[in-house]
């Protein structure tokens, strides 16, 4: 849990637990810790290692640990339990130049989320007098995959709730 200038959480999964929760026997289970999957790309496919109680690491110690896995993961040096159990998953398409992807849901886990590539477009900026200009700015998509079985859309697509 890290704290930007501001002094807001960058951690939004403990604000919405449904993105971490899985479906099981027909019921919604709410894991008590983020068990983050990080999706490696391979030469001859994907693998998805896990980072356990994700929650209380620094983002200096998830960006380590994320390296880590993916150098081990290349190299085939993973153990079993080391890819299982994820409760969340990111996918970074963005790596490969995409700015868009839609990721498929690791199940049972509820949602994914998907960093496509950044890249610098026009915008329009809006001042304070509701004046319009046109900058350029570093931009960057995400998708959120996630099972309808328990997630409804409207509270997903709410920019607002997940803001």
């Amino acid at each position: 849990r890290d704290r930007d200038v501001t002094g807001v959480q960058t951690c939004a999964l403990p604000i919405f637990p449904i993105l971490n929760a899985s479906l099981i026997d027909g019921a919604i289970h709410y894991h008590p810790s983020i068990h983050l999957g990080i999706a490696v790309a391979l030469e001859g496919g994907l693998i998805v290692p896990v980072i356990r109680e994700a929650q209380q690491r620094s983002f200096t110690s998830l960006a380590r640990t994320i390296n880590e896995l993916a150098l081990r993961a290349r190299s085939k040096k993973l153990n079993p339990d080391e890819v299982s159990g994820s409760t969340f998953t990111l996918t970074n398409s963005g790596v490969f130049g995409g700015e868009f992807g839609t990721p498929i849901i690791n199940q049972p886990e509820s949602a994914i989320l998907a960093i496509g590539g950044l890249r610098k477009e026009p915008v329009v900026l809006t001042d304070a007098e509701g004046n319009d200009t046109i900058a350029i700015r570093s931009m960057q998509y995400y998708c959120l995959g996630f099972d309808h079985r328990t997630i409804d859309g409207a509270d997903a697509g709410d920019r607002k709730s997940v803001v």
